[in-house]
């Protein structure tokens, strides 16, 4: 952000000194202009411009952060729902996943630290079938779900290519879920047609380590808890994410002291504190969705996955 307003900053200043320029009388700027064309007369004007070390390409504007390398991901996981007042059991699911998106991994003015940033679209698939087949007895489920979203951290260069990156991410999600069975108790029908084969907005956050092993290669393992919504309520559900923003912008603040003065605590200090808020938060809003607002009980899912991302 402190870039865009630099950028900001530099439009505004040229646009005063454009307009200045044409304000001003020919009469003083004449002299002024003799001595340029004497400067660019020089015989080697190369050294001149030595003076203006300036790199102006779009990565001096946070592009890089965001949109630089290509990268896709696969994983494979194992699934857990839960339902809150939900009197029946729900068959466990396996899931695969894949995400498109670009990602950066860049070297930080630290030795050894480098910045890891990945913006995603994702593709999920969650059904018994994917661990083993149908579970008799429970209520076996199929959802896909489609979100958008960004991974982050800090990790350790080890060698030339390699690294190591716990990392942090959050999506949000649109989710189809079909229950597959029948439902006998009426209160829980009554629940269960709330997502029953209709798109629900949701929201998810994800913790893990990446091994960067190649240029093109990294190997991964993450837990994610995501929370699907019977209802969207917009203003209670932006309550709840702006709470959550606000502790996450403090941890930012306070990880950022702590790159100064620390730098190699700060990637185990990065995950650590901005996972425990998630889980936090997230095992809030088993009970209440839009935590700390009174709200009815998401589906949640709790997984663990295991992946390989493939950067080009």
């Amino acid at each position: 952000m402190q870039k865009k307003f630099t950028f900001f900053f530099l439009i505004l200043f040229a646009s005063f000194i454009s307009v200045y320029s044409q304000d001003t009388d020919s009469s003083e700027t004449d002299g002024e202009w003799e001595e340029w064309d004497d400067y660019e007369d020089e015989e080697d004007t190369s050294d001149n411009w030595k003076h203006w070390n300036m790199d102006w390409e779009w990565d001096d504007f946070h592009g890089k952060d965001f949109f630089k390398d290509p990268t896709i991901s696969l994983s494979y996981g194992l699934a857990k729902m839960n339902l809150k007042d939900f009197s029946g059991s729900f068959a466990d699911p396996g899931l695969i996943e894949l995400k498109l998106g670009y990602s950066s991994l860049r070297e930080l003015e630290y030795d050894a630290i480098v910045e890891y940033k990945y913006t995603y679209l994702q593709l999920s698939n969650f059904t018994p079938e994917l661990r083993g087949g149908s579970d008799t007895g429970k209520i076996n489920t199929d959802m896909w779900r489609f979100a958008f979203g960004r991974a982050s951290g800090f990790g350790y260069k080890i060698g030339k290519d390699a690294a190591i990156i716990p990392y942090y991410s959050g999506t949000f999600t649109w989710s189809t879920v079909d229950f597959k069975d029948s439902i006998s108790n009426s209160a829980d029908n009554e629940t269960a047609e709330l997502f029953d084969e209709a798109f629900r907005f949701g929201t998810s956050a994800e913790g893990g380590i990446k091994i960067k092993v190649l240029p093109v290669l990294t190997l991964e393992a993450g837990y994610e808890r995501s929370i699907i919504f019977p209802r969207h309520l917009f203003w209670k559900w932006a309550g709840s994410a702006g709470i959550e923003l606000i502790g996450q912008w403090a941890l930012d603040e306070f990880i950022d002291n702590i790159m100064d003065s620390s730098p190699y605590a700060a990637p185990v200090v990065n995950f650590v504190l901005k996972n425990a808020l998630a889980y936090g938060i997230y095992e809030l809003r088993q009970e209440k969705m839009n935590w700390p607002f009174n709200s009815a009980a998401p589906l949640a899912y709790d997984q663990f996955k295991f992946g390989v991302t493939f950067v080009f």
